[in-house]
């Protein structure tokens, strides 16, 4: 893979490891965004972030934080992978609008409206209503945009998705999920909604989770790289990314976390059936964060030029988040 090559994953939360940021050296990976939490409160947040800040001391020599989008440049020169965090919903707020200055002064540089269920500001992708956004949700949107807060609606419904797109000042993104016409799970979004986040000068990060693709795990790099193209068509190779939503070395109690927090006596499915009941089986091209390269040649054999990978695999997430990651002028 060429040197020059920025590579930006825009949604990973793995079981953190020194050997996982080993892998993210050998992939050629430059940054990561790193889910802080799912539906932890704001007192569970700061031990999320305490953590990480554990992390960067014990292997400051492989990773590094990324405060805004100048710092993953800072991240390469200096041979580190950029670490910028997201929470993946808007638990982390409670019901406190200060929180999220407080959250993005601290580094939360991205923040889910809801993760698959109705929250305080917006609703999710799995309920049957989709009622919009809140009165509550409102005023954050304001809030994360003034601050710098980069909204994503990867797990929210399309109502709520279109009137955020709407209301915000700065564009919306979509970080992990694909198209519904490649493949109709509820978490992937229609030709509407990317078209919206297209013109708002967004982005859509595709997702390498195999519950999100056609043909699940075995779907072929070739697939992928053809549900690229398409989108690159209705959207402009500018509004496009990468968010593979890898989850790595991660136990099933991590899963049962993510789906039902604690608001389910009973096991939630979310992506599907029963039979989902697990983690999916890897995709055999993309294992983890080393497998970058095959995405890469995969890009290249679907016509792809170099430009244009650049910004599918990185130069687009920099720019997002230069334009949408920093404060708003007073």
């Amino acid at each position: 893979m060429s040197q020059e090559m920025l590579i930006v994953d825009g949604l990973q939360y793995s079981n953190w490891s020194r050997e996982i940021f080993e892998q993210m050296h050998e992939g050629g990976v430059d940054a990561v965004h790193a889910t802080l939490v799912y539906h932890e409160n704001t007192r569970e947040t700061l031990s999320r972030l305490g953590e990480w800040n554990r992390r960067f001391e014990a292997h400051h020599d492989l990773i590094m934080p990324v405060r805004q989008a100048t710092d993953i440049e800072r991240a390469r020169q200096a041979g580190k992978v950029g670490i910028f965090l997201g929470a993946q919903n808007c638990s982390p707020i409670e019901d406190d609008i200060d929180m999220v200055a407080v959250m993005r002064d601290l580094g939360l540089l991205i923040m889910q409206l809801t993760y698959n269920n109705q929250s305080l500001l917006a609703c999710g992708c799995y309920e049957a209503e989709d009622s919009g956004i809140t009165r509550f949700g409102r005023q954050v949107i304001r809030e994360m945009n003034r601050v710098g807060m980069v909204i994503d609606m990867s797990h929210s419904a399309e109502r709520s998705t279109l009137e955020a797109i709407e209301l915000s000042e700065r564009p919306v993104i979509i970080s992990h999920a694909n198209p519904s016409s490649f493949h109709a799970a509820k978490r992937n979004k229609s030709d509407k909604v990317l078209r919206a986040i297209a013109e708002s000068g967004g982005l859509l990060g595709f997702s390498a989770y195999p519950f999100h693709l056609r043909n699940g795990p075995d779907c072929t790099l070739e697939d992928y790289c053809d549900m690229i193209a398409d989108t690159a068509e209705l959207m402009g190779i500018e509004r496009i990314a990468i968010g593979t939503d890898l989850c790595q070395a991660q136990p099933p109690s991590v899963l049962a976390w993510m789906r039902n927090g604690r608001w389910s006596k009973e096991m939630d499915y979310g992506e599907g059936s029963a039979t989902n009941a697990g983690w999916p089986r890897p995709l055999a091209w993309f294992r983890d964060n080393r497998d970058f390269p095959n995405l890469v040649g995969g890009l290249r054999q679907r016509g792809f030029d170099d430009a244009e990978i650049a910004r599918i695999m990185g130069r687009n997430w920099v720019e997002l988040l230069a334009r949408t990651a920093t404060p708003a002028t007073p």
